[in-house]
């Protein structure tokens, strides 16, 4: 999430799982970014928490929606504003960018190679700077807000409701476990907990695929099942972009 309190070169960013007083934050700012992957066509759930806790800050203000997307997510960013009554605040720029898919165990995600990871990153980078000029010059751009992509995000927005209940117990473990604990120190629903011996989980996944990847294991498989063979590492931005971030 990114917030200015006016229009600098540069703005604060921060995650929704960091320790903010959000309130104060959201309160002082004049223009709120919300960024978020797509699941689905649609704002994934722990987006949608933190926004509704938020609700009442919001009216009125400026706000910008940038999400990232595998292929093609139809109307994802316009997504957001379901959440909320129409008119509610006022969209000045809305965009999806490609980013590499973390599903590391389905045969129909493959995960992209190191060269296709900074190919991503170069042209994200390049669409940033062009947003952030935009921004700057008043231009106003809603991507996924025609009706074209609304009804192209309609099929997987209907059926992510569905998803979601099933996604919510599908965390398994296997036998290579060793309770090292990293997946529940990471999980951000605090799904995973150590009990007996034993990883447990509280029917809260949202499927964000991060314990998936990191576990040194390779021990843990959500909704799809397949053996992980290769985990997805992350990448990370090589030059400086608009914003300063903070985590």
């Amino acid at each position: 999430m990114n917030m200015e309190s006016h229009p600098p070169e540069c703005s604060d960013c921060y995650s929704i799982e960091e320790d903010r007083n959000f309130a104060s934050l959201m309160e002082a700012a004049k223009n709120i970014a919300f960024c978020y992957p797509v699941y689905g066509s649609r704002v994934p759930r722990i987006m949608r928490e933190f926004a509704l806790m938020y609700r009442e800050i919001l009216e009125g203000k400026k706000v910008i929606i940038f999400c990232t997307q595998m292929l093609f997510s139809g109307d994802g960013a316009r997504a957001f504003t379901d959440l909320f009554p129409r008119g509610f605040f006022e969209v000045i720029y809305a965009e999806h960018f490609l980013m590499p898919n973390n599903v590391c165990n389905f045969f129909l995600t493959p995960l992209a190679s190191e060269a296709q990871i900074r190919k991503y990153l170069t042209n994200a980078e390049r669409k940033t700077r062009t947003v952030c000029e935009n921004i700057k010059a008043g231009v106003v751009k809603r991507r996924g807000f025609n009706i074209v992509s609304r009804l192209l995000g309609l099929p997987q927005g209907l059926f992510m409701p569905v998803l979601e209940r099933k996604l919510q117990g599908s965390v398994k473990i296997n036998s290579n476990c060793t309770q090292c604990g990293l997946c529940s120190s990471i999980c951000p629903m605090k799904n995973l907990t150590a009990e007996s011996g034993k990883i447990a989980q509280e029917n809260n996944c949202i499927a964000c695929y991060r314990c998936v990847n990191k576990c040194p294991e390779k021990a843990i498989t959500v909704f799809f099942h397949g053996k992980v063979k290769k985990q997805y590492k992350g990448c990370s931005l090589t030059q400086s972009c608009c914003c300063r971030t903070n985590h």
